[in-house]
């Protein structure tokens, strides 16, 4: 009976979960988010250089990002539902500490307590919009990652309108931004605990034919393929959300919240690109929508350092839009080739993305310590032409793994 229910679920997309899990996500990525979006302003209250700047967000996305993994390979062995909402109270704790933060070691501390939260959320969050998709796997995860691009499309105004008039200490309003991500989280892991009831997951058993070493090998490599894009694409956005208000204040001589609405018109793009291109690549294939996230951004992101402020905006959009478009679709991508292992998979390919711009956050501020602002903008600009390697990629799946498991 379980079993038929199981399947029966799968069957359908169960819009209400991916709704919730979805604002889970924006409620999580917003936390996150508004640390880097408020360095402005952390930057003046404890006196900060550009080094600092960078090694704080590479503290928040790489204690996230070298977590991740870990947490989906534990999952994919051992489903934890009531992680989730464990990981929202250590985030209240985080932003807690952020506002109580006497110098630069304390925000460190505050901001790994958020890092290590956003590892115990996404792996798990991810899986339970695998489970709720459905046939739909593509748009089921676009749902899923448009919450936190919102989360994160949020943090410039949040910081225009919160940090910034009432400073560090702006951060206790977002305690209750994660106090209602604790309900939320709450009710979705009661779901999946009853999911898991009604379908537990099965043993890992025959993931790869035997003899199969050259499918193996393949996989292996379109996931170094995979990661070299996720490595542009998030250097890239590093650029853009990190420094790019940076460069605005000290090009354009614009205030913090005049600055912060380009970062905007970014974010808010991106949650339009990253909804359109999981159920674009339902029905035109992953590896093409891969290719357009990068390839198609190389015009606008070369122009952007000269354009103007008015032509800023509509530049800044064209290429949250179609950057963001491949943010989904390179999970369900690298998932469709390795079955059977949707948390460690969706934990990597997160995971993967938060620790390169995190590290790509800390290089970039200390070569802009070493140089400028306006050096870095320009030199990140030319970054989506490592789009080309997708044309390595092979054609969506690997024929052969056409069923994949929870």
């Amino acid at each position: 009976m379980s079993t038929l229910e199981g399947t029966k679920q799968q069957a359908k997309t169960i819009y209400p979960i991916l709704g919730l899990v979805s604002a889970a996500h924006l409620l999580n990525d917003s936390l996150q988010a508004v640390i880097t979006a408020s360095y402005p302003v952390l930057q003046e209250a404890l006196t900060l250089s550009f080094t600092q700047l960078g090694f704080i967000t590479f503290v928040l996305y790489f204690s996230s990002s070298v977590m991740q993994p870990f947490v989906g390979a534990i999952a994919d062995a051992r489903p934890t539902p009531f992680i989730l909402p464990a990981g929202m109270l250590m985030a209240m704790l985080g932003m807690f500490g952020l506002g109580l933060a006497p110098a630069y070691w304390a925000v460190l501390a505050a901001v790994l307590l958020v890092g290590v939260a956003s590892a115990m959320f996404h792996p798990e969050g991810a899986r339970i919009a695998y489970m709720a998709a459905g046939p739909r796997r593509g748009l089921a995860q676009s749902i899923f990652q448009v919450g936190g691009n919102m989360g994160s499309a949020l943090a410039p105004i949040m910081t225009a309108y919160i940090f910034y008039p009432f400073g560090q200490k702006g951060a206790y309003w977002f305690i209750a931004l994660a106090a209602a991500g604790f309900m939320i989280q709450m009710f979705v892991a009661r779901w999946y605990s009853s999911q898991l009831r009604l379908m537990p997951p099965p043993a890992p058993k025959t993931i790869k034919k035997q003899g199969d070493a050259s499918q193996d090998k393949a996989v292996r490599k379109s996931i170094l393929y995979v990661i070299v894009l996720v490595f542009a694409r998030s250097w890239f956005s590093a650029s853009i959300g990190t420094y790019f208000v940076f460069f605005l204040m000290e090009k354009y001589g614009l205030s913090i919240p005049n600055a912060q609405m380009y970062i905007f018109t970014y974010m808010a793009a991106g949650i339009i690109g990253t909804f359109f291109g999981g159920p674009l690549s339902d029905k035109y294939g992953r590896r093409n929508v891969i290719l357009l996230s990068l390839l198609g951004a190389v015009p606008f992101a070369i122009a952007l350092p000269f354009s103007g402020l008015i032509a800023a905006y509509p530049l800044l959009f064209l290429l949250g839009l179609i950057n963001h478009s491949s943010f989904s679709v390179t999970v369900v991508y690298v998932q469709e080739m390795v079955p059977g292992k949707v948390g460690m998979v969706s934990g990597l390919i997160t995971g993967l993305a938060f620790g390169m711009g995190a590290l790509g956050s800390m290089v970039l501020g200390i070569v802009i310590d070493l140089t400028s602002v306006t050096t870095v903008i320009i030199a990140c600009s030319f970054m989506p032409l490592l789009g080309l390697i997708g044309f390595l990629l092979p054609p969506d799946k690997l024929k052969g793994n056409k069923a994949a498991s929870v």
